[in-house]
């Protein structure tokens, strides 16, 4: 079996999952490779942040798809909230704030 070296984010490291997916399209490998570091972890934090495995499965799947139409970034992604050297702008923290206050009722 072929080791493939799958580049990863800033913060995220690259899941198996998608490792995987990535390894079984070269299409969408190759543009994977091609983005930056910042896109990469937008496109795993995008992936990581659902509940459900089912979800989770269908943020994979889109991923691929639209990697290999050469997107580069999540469509509708509010962005990644774990990188520490970039402050949370404030249209983000007001939907984080409305997320946990609706957790607390």
């Amino acid at each position: 079996m072929k080791k493939y070296k799958v580049a990863s984010g800033t913060v995220h490291k690259m899941p198996s999952d998608l490792k995987k997916a990535l390894i079984s399209s070269t299409t969408s490998l190759d543009t994977w490779q091609s983005l930056s570091r910042l896109s990469r972890n937008e496109w795993i934090c995008w992936i990581i942040s659902v509940k459900k495995a089912e979800t989770r499965k269908s943020h994979i799947d889109r991923t691929i798809n639209d990697l290999s139409r050469g997107k580069r970034r999540p469509c509708c992604w509010m962005g990644c909230i774990h990188r520490p050297d970039k402050p949370i702008s404030p249209s983000v923290k007001w939907i984080i704030d409305q997320r946990s206050n609706s957790k607390s009722l």
